[in-house]
C-alpha cells in the first residue's frame, strides 16, 4: 500500500508511566522523522499517581502531540501479556484505550501491530533485542543519536512498520 506524499504516521509504544511516541512523514525518499519522545503517566517523583491521574496525563499527553503534528495515521503496538500477570494486561488496557479515544475522537485511522511483526518489519528478527530496535532505528531513520529511552525507538518502529506493511488489525 503506498502512502500519500506528507503523510504523517504517529507510532505509540503503549504504557503507563512511559509511553513513546514518534511522528515520521512521508515524503518522496526515505521517511523522516518529524518528532520523538516519551509521554510520563506520572509527574517527576510520583510514580503511584492514582489511574484516574496517570490517564490524564497519558490523555493530555496525546492530544497535544497530535494537535501539534496533525498525523493522519496511528500505528499502536499491540499489548502483550503473560498470562501470570493478567493485571498487567488489564491496567495497559487502560492506557491503550485513552491513546485510543483521543485518535478516535480526530478521526486519525489506528492499526494495531504486534510487537513480533513490528520487529520482523524492522530489524528482519522478531526477538530482536530494546538494543538492536535502538541501532536500527538509528540507521534507518539517519538519526544523529541513539533513541532514548527505548520506548522511543519502539513507538519510531511501530510508525516505520506501517509505513513498510499497513495492516488493518485495530
Amino acid at each position: 500500500m503506498s502512502h500519500p506524499v506528507g503523510l504523517r504516521i504517529l507510532g505509540i509504544d503503549p504504557g503507563l508511566q512511559v509511553t513513546g511516541y514518534g511522528v515520521i512523514e512521508v515524503g518522496g525518499g526515505r521517511p523522516r522523522v518529524v518528532e520523538a519522545g516519551v509521554i510520563r503517566g506520572a509527574e517527576s517523583g510520583r510514580s503511584k499517581a492514582d489511574m484516574a491521574q496517570r490517564l490524564n496525563l497519558l490523555y493530555t499527553g496525546i492530544v497535544e502531540v497530535i494537535e501539534e503534528f496533525k498525523p493522519g495515521a496511528m500505528a499502536v503496538e499491540q499489548l502483550y501479556a503473560h498470562y501470570e500477570h493478567p493485571r498487567t494486561a488489564i491496567l495497559m488496557g487502560h492506557a491503550r484505550g485513552v491513546l485510543l479515544l483521543a485518535a478516535g475522537q480526530r478521526n486519525i485511522p489506528v492499526t494495531s501491530y504486534n510487537a513480533t511483526r513490528i520487529k520482523k518489519t524492522i530489524t528482519g528478527h522478531g526477538r530482536a533485542t530494546k538494543e538492536q530496535m535502538q541501532h536500527t532505528m538509528l540507521r534507518e531513520l539517519n538519526l544523529a543519536t541513539l533513541p532514548e529511552p527505548p520506548d522511543v525507538a519502539d513507538a519510531l518502529a511501530a510508525a516505520l512498520c506501517h509505513y513498510y506493511a499497513p495492516e488493518v488489525t485495530t
